[in-house]
Parts: structure tokens; C-alpha cells; sequence
């Protein structure tokens, strides 16, 4: 007889601009051949941390799912981090990046597959100046830039992307970085600088072609200048950039400082500028559903 678990759903009824009663429906449809338990907790906007904490806490749930974007995502990891509790993810946001990194498919079914059926395993994560972390991808400079500009217009999707990035092109911030990592300090002048636990964006450019979140490392890249051969190479997901253009670093352990504030995002979220950062990889700290090889 089939074991019988407990799926708890973590659902952001207006990500994506998705309605959340397609979605449950889908869900609920999908489950009616198993003898699992499935609950919703649909989120708010108001006090959804601690909500969802008592939720985890007293019901405890055998696997949560977050139903969203990537802030959705991390709302959940936030609260599953250091436990044997696995996370999936239905990917129905405007922005996806830690879905497409895991390669799972906004075909609700098929991800639905993964939550029941895939592979467990544990990720790292990157904690930043002690209090945040960092699943996917952070930066300091031109992408928190294009983000901010994508907060301050309410826009979304990849046209409103491409309208972000050719505006903050335009007004470009160069910023002079001090960089600290393995023991070795150096200086740039740079258009962005990337804590990378994975490769690549939302939009599918890979800004770190080495990444591995599950390898106890992470990558600092430093993008000097942003050439059009550099733009096509990230789109092909290249393997290598030209070092002349773009730095990579693998560490454990990095400080940064910027003469001057520079805009600052984690996972898709603006936090605002920022002259000082720390980081440093903490292994195996996130248990994920994942789809299994070959499928």
C-alpha cells in the first residue's frame, strides 16, 4: 500500500497574475487517485512568515510546496532551512529563476510529478551579512538596478525586462569594488558584482556557467563590462566568458565593500543600497524535490 503523506501548499494567490481556484483545482484534481492529505496555506501579504511557521510547526506537513514566484520560494525555504522537510515548487510567477535552475516546468502536472515522485536532495545556501540569505542569485549594481526600476513602474514579464535593461544601460552606474576572497584582496571598477549559488537568471542568461548548489562552494562575478559578444554568450548559456569582460571566483567566504552605495537585490528582491557585504556558504541546508535524472 502506498504510504500516505502530508503536502502542504504554500500558495501567492496573485503571482503571476494566476488565480489561485485554478490552481487548487488542479491540485485537488490531480490528487484524487492518491491517499496523501493535502492542505493550502494561502498567503496575505500580512504577517505570512509567522503564519506559515505555525502552520509547519503544528500540522507537519511530510513535504511543503511553494505555489508561486521566486519570492514565494523563498518565504518557504526561509522556514524549512536546516530540516530534513522537503520543499517543491510550482513554478507560477512573473519571475522563476530557482524553478528554471532546478529545471522544473510550469506544466502543473509535471510539477506535480516532481512534488510526489522526484529526487530529494540538499542544497546550499549563502548567508549574507548574517541575517539573509541567498538561494539563488544576488548582486550588487546593475541587475538590483533593473530590479528597482521594475518595482518603481509595477511592470512585469520579459518585454518589461528588456524595457528595464535598456533604460539602466543608458544610465549605467559604474561601481569601484574592493573584493576579499581566499585570502586574496582586489579592486575593480565593474557594472555589477553577482554572489552566484546557481547559473543563471529568471530570463534564462547564465551569469555563472560553474555553478553548483549542492557543491559547498558559491561564485563571486565580477562583470566589468557588459560587450554585445558578452549578452549572447550569457543567452547560449556559454561555458566561459572572456576574462577580460567577466571575473569568476570560487569561494567559501567573501567581504565586499563599494566606495560609494551601490543597489543591492537577493533572489529577485531590492533591498536597497548597500557599501558593505559579507558572505559566506553554509552546505546542505535546504532539502528539495528535484525531477529525477533522465526524466
Amino acid at each position: 500500500m502506498l504510504e500516505s503523506l502530508k503536502f502542504l501548499f504554500v500558495i501567492n494567490p496573485i503571482s503571476g497574475g494566476r488565480k489561485k481556484q485554478n490552481v487548487e483545482s488542479a491540485i485537488h484534481e490531480y490528487f484524487k487517485p492518491f491517499p496523501h492529505q493535502v492542505e493550502f496555506f494561502l498567503m496575505d501579504g500580512k504577517n505570512d512568515a509567522a503564519s506559515l511557521n505555525h502552520w509547519i510547526n503544528n500540522w507537519k506537513p511530510d513535504r511543503v510546496i511553494a505555489v508561486g514566484g521566486d519570492g514565494t520560494v523563498s518565504l518557504v525555504a526561509e522556514q524549512l532551512l536546516g530540516t530534513d522537510v522537503p520543499m517543491g515548487i510550482l513554478p507560477a510567477g512573473s519571475a522563476n529563476g530557482m524553478a528554471k535552475e532546478l529545471d522544473i516546468t510550469k506544466n502543473t502536472k509535471a510539477a506535480l510529478d516532481v512534488v510526489v515522485n522526484g529526487e530529494i536532495k540538499k542544497a546550499d545556501i549563502i548567508r549574507i551579512n548574517k541575517k539573509h540569505f541567498c538561494l539563488h542569485l544576488s548582486d550588487i549594481g546593475l541587475n538590483a538596478q533593473i530590479i528597482k526600476f521594475f518595482d518603481d513602474k509595477n511592470i512585469r514579464g520579459f518585454l518589461g525586462y528588456g524595457r528595464a535593461l535598456l533604460k539602466t544601460l543608458w544610465n549605467k552606474e559604474r561601481i569601484h569594488v574592493s573584493i576579499d576572497s581566499n585570502g586574496k584582496a582586489i579592486e575593480r571598477n565593474a557594472l555589477m558584482v553577482v554572489i552566484a549559488n546557481a547559473t543563471k537568471y529568471g530570463t534564462g542568461a547564465v551569469i555563472n556557467p560553474g555553478g553548483d548548489i549542492y557543491d559547498g562552494l558559491f561564485e563571486v562575478v565580477v562583470v566589468k563590462k557588459l560587450a554585445v559578444a558578452e549578452l549572447v554568450r550569457m543567452l547560449l548559456k556559454a561555458r566561459r566568458f572572456n576574462a577580460k569582460n567577466v571575473e569568476v571566483f570560487h569561494t567559501k567566504h567573501v567581504s565586499i565593500e563599494t566606495k560609494h552605495k551601490a543597489h543591492f537585490q537577493i533572489d529577485g528582491e531590492y533591498l536597497g543600497k548597500i557599501n558593505q557585504l559579507e558572505a559566506c556558504i553554509e552546505p546542505a541546508q535546504l532539502t528539495l524535490l528535484l525531477p529525477k535524472e533522465g526524466e
